[in-house]
């Protein structure tokens, strides 16, 4: 009995993956109606709430795809545009060495204790100089 048992899941279970896909294409789904039994406040309110999710479901769709990617993509497109003219601002710049060391910038009361101890966590060598000698 175990063993017949053992063996036929199997076969049930490659029979339904092999079964093809049954599915009305070219047809629409009729409102559910209620009758009898089933026509009572629980199940009309059930029906309500569905017929919301659908539509709430629908509205947050159209409102990814059609508002939401837009903006994001004219976000990201809006930032390149920022970034490049900011780029092309620092080229005209003098160069890093020739810039004033001013009192306020780059104070160091004792040393990190990363790397050489003059340079900040998010030091960027194509922005930041320090003068130690001034």
């Amino acid at each position: 009995m175990l063993a017949r048992r053992l063996i036929s899941r199997p076969m049930q279970r490659v029979a339904l993956a092999r079964a093809p896909l049954r599915r009305r294409m070219y047809s629409t789904e009729s409102p559910k109606q209620l009758a009898g039994a089933e026509d009572n406040e629980f199940n009309r309110e059930r029906l309500r709430i569905e017929e919301h999710a659908k539509e709430s479901g629908d509205f947050w769709w159209k409102l990814t795809v059609f508002v939401a990617l837009p903006a994001l993509l004219l976000a990201g497109v809006n930032g390149k545009m920022r970034w490049d003219a900011h780029w092309e601002h620092q080229k005209h710049l003098p160069p890093l060495e020739e810039r004033p060391q001013y009192s306020y910038l780059n104070i160091r009361t004792k040393p990190f204790w990363w790397g050489d101890g003059d340079k900040t966590l998010f030091w960027n060598e194509k922005v930041n100089y320090h003068k130690k000698d001034e």
